[in-house]
């Protein structure tokens, strides 16, 4: 009955799904694909190697799977990999940092007629997706072909969880949920969550985090990166990244502040959505600040200056040069972004009451000492001035944060454990180097 019902609102649904996607300029790339009226053109060369298929909705799912997909690509050469993502960021993410590894895709709609078109296209032998995005169609398509599904690095935060708890939800999501083979999930809480809406508790496990076993981004050089942000030498940079509307105001506004007494400091925004940086640009303006775009620095200007960092793929090296960092989508109700991208540079970490989506983070980096959450602009400005007063106090805190990340890592390890369990042995197998492993969307929300 849940299936007649789920398809019959999605077909009722199509035309208006339809006509959004196709009103988004980000959305326009791969239209076709997502809807299942075409099929990529690599689709159609036969090839005879297993295929393992990760789906990883965005930008930071597709970060999170970096490590995941090379770890398996190591450890079993012979099966072919395909990511599929639904945003140009976790497109790009994959073809730059998975060239060679695994091919991109653009994830389905849960279309009965997509998923069924994509799966018999790709005949996958396991399907794994990241950060609990659960599509009914494509879990019981998987279900009913016998594909072993598994969702990694899975989370619930209050607000979805609060929403699928509901009676007439909840039964559609239990059988949504008994179509998983495995749920790994990133905490406790999140286990006793999933189970909690029907999944099978024999089938969750607590795995930890994975992005906690994030590589350190590649550095160009020791100055390279400083110097394209056009920094001179003793000025020092509050980096806020993954930043929202209304949370950039708050900033700006601190930041006046800030400035009256530590005149050296300069600010860095970089907008969640770079789409938004020309109403963010005279946002800045308009509060009376010289502002640059990162992309059109030329020479360099000096003294009190807000830089917004407009260019896709920079973000997680440029909290190295960050004296202060603050992690955004947390002063605003959002849920919060990765606070580990400046803990494991060794950078204090700043972040907002709103941390639903990173609350393990956050309660690991504030009774560690590596983090503080601030309520609004006078904490803000309080911690900025004290750790820009103070450098030997700001590197405890920041040696306190990297000390997190490199406590908590492991979570890979035994994901890459449990994930082969499902595997069948592969035409050949390589042993793991020792670097392998370091020590409807319900968590989108």
């Amino acid at each position: 009955m849940w299936k007649l019902l789920y398809n019959l609102g999605l077909l009722v649904a199509a035309p208006v799904i339809a006509g959004v996607l196709a009103s988004k300029p980000r959305c326009r790339r791969g239209f076709l694909q997502r809807m299942g009226w075409q099929a990529h053109p690599s689709d159609r060369v036969r090839d005879t190697r297993p295929l393992i298929w990760v789906h990883a909705v965005s930008l930071g799912e597709a970060v999170a799977a970096v490590p995941l997909v090379k770890a398996l690509h190591e450890r079993h050469p012979d099966y072919r990999y395909i990511i599929t993502t639904v945003t140009e960021t976790g497109r790009e993410v994959v073809e730059e940092r998975l060239a060679g590894v695994a091919e991109h895709r653009y994830a389905p709609m849960d279309f009965s007629w997509a998923v069924t078109g994509m799966v018999d296209r790709l005949r996958p032998v396991l399907y794994l997706f990241v950060e609990t995005e659960l599509w009914p169609n494509l879990l019981w398509t998987l279900r009913d072909r016998r594909v072993p599904s598994i969702l990694v690095n899975g989370r619930l935060s209050s607000r979805s969880f609060r929403r699928q708890d509901i009676a007439g939800i909840r039964a559609l999501y239990r059988s949504v949920l008994r179509s998983i083979t495995l749920c790994l999930m990133q905490s406790d809480r999140d286990r006793q969550r999933i189970v909690a809406l029907g999944a099978d508790p024999e089938a969750v496990h607590t795995t930890g985090n994975i992005k906690f076993d994030q590589p350190l981004p590649a550095m160009e050089g020791e100055t390279s990166l400083r110097r394209s942000f056009g920094l001179h030498e003793g000025e020092r940079l509050i980096l806020a990244g993954s930043t929202h509307p209304g949370e950039e105001e708050l900033l700006v506004s601190a930041y006046g502040q800030i400035v009256n007494e530590h005149p050296s400091a300069v600010l860095m925004l970089a907008p969640r959505h770079i789409e938004r940086v020309d109403q963010v640009e005279a946002m800045i303006r308009g509060a009376g600040f010289v502002v640059q775009r990162k992309s059109r620095i030329g020479e360099r200007v000096a003294g009190p200056r807000v830089i917004i960092l407009d260019t896709r793929g920079e973000l997680a090296r440029a909290y190295r040069e960050a004296v202060v960092a603050f992690v955004g989508g947390t002063l605003v109700p959002v849920g919060g972004h990765n606070l580990l991208e400046p803990a494991v540079w060794g950078r204090p970490v700043l972040f907002g009451p709103y941390t639903d989506h990173c609350a393990e983070m956050a309660v690991l980096l504030d009774e560690a000492g590596g983090g503080r959450r601030v309520l609004g602009v006078e904490d803000f400005v309080r911690c900025c001035t004290e750790w820009l007063s103070d450098q030997d106090a700001c590197h405890t805190v920041g040696q306190a944060a990297k000390r997190v990340v490199l406590d908590n890592q492991g979570a890979l390890k035994r994901s890459l454990e449990l994930i082969e369990s499902c595997l069948g042995p592969s035409p050949t197998r390589s042993e793991p180097s020792a670097d392998t492993a370091p020590g409807l969307a319900m968590a989108r929300s």
